[in-house]
């Protein structure tokens, strides 16, 4: 008798801790087939004028606060098995991860790629510049037997570059 009511019990313990998406939609659209999160940015808070003035006249010297975050490159499946490429700034923020921005990078777009991969320069995680550099390995011919490479630039300003990798 105790091993039925203590199998039924694990049996509650288990159900009650299954992931809240069993019930609906998984937490990651499905269409989603590769995500690099790489590089890092940085950029001055906007202040109104009332601060910047304030500051002036009172002969502060006060570094300027900086928005700080990340950037993620996303290949997502298309209905007729092409990738969108999508370009996020991550701003890291006191109450987690937001987007910053977030764009599809036309150049891909107009290639109709069947993205295989997409690395970042090192997986070690850590940049010592600002900026971005991922390769996007796709075919633009499904039947091809190598993918073409391509890098994603972004520079120190903000800059973005993307063009076929030269080895």
């Amino acid at each position: 008798m105790t091993r039925h009511v203590l199998a039924a019990a694990l049996a509650l313990v288990f159900l009650a801790g299954a992931p809240a998406w069993a019930e609906g939609e998984p937490p990651v659209a499905e269409t989603i087939t590769f995500v690099v999160s790489t590089g890092f940015w940085e950029e001055p808070v906007e202040e109104g004028e009332e601060a910047t003035a304030k500051q002036e006249t009172a002969g502060a010297t006060k570094p300027a606060e900086m928005r700080r975050g990340y950037y993620k490159l996303i290949a997502m499946r298309q209905p007729d098995g092409t990738a969108e490429v999508h370009l996020q700034q991550i701003e890291a923020t006191s109450s987690g991860p937001k987007i910053a921005s977030s764009t599809v990078l036309d150049e891909f777009s107009a290639m109709k790629p069947y993205v295989t991969d997409i690395r970042p320069e090192n997986s070690s995680g850590i940049t010592t510049q600002p900026g971005l550099f991922a390769t996007v390995y796709l075919k633009t011919d499904p039947k091809a037997a190598e993918p073409e490479s391509w890098t994603v630039l972004i520079d120190d300003l903000g800059e973005i570059k993307i063009e076929r990798a030269t080895n």
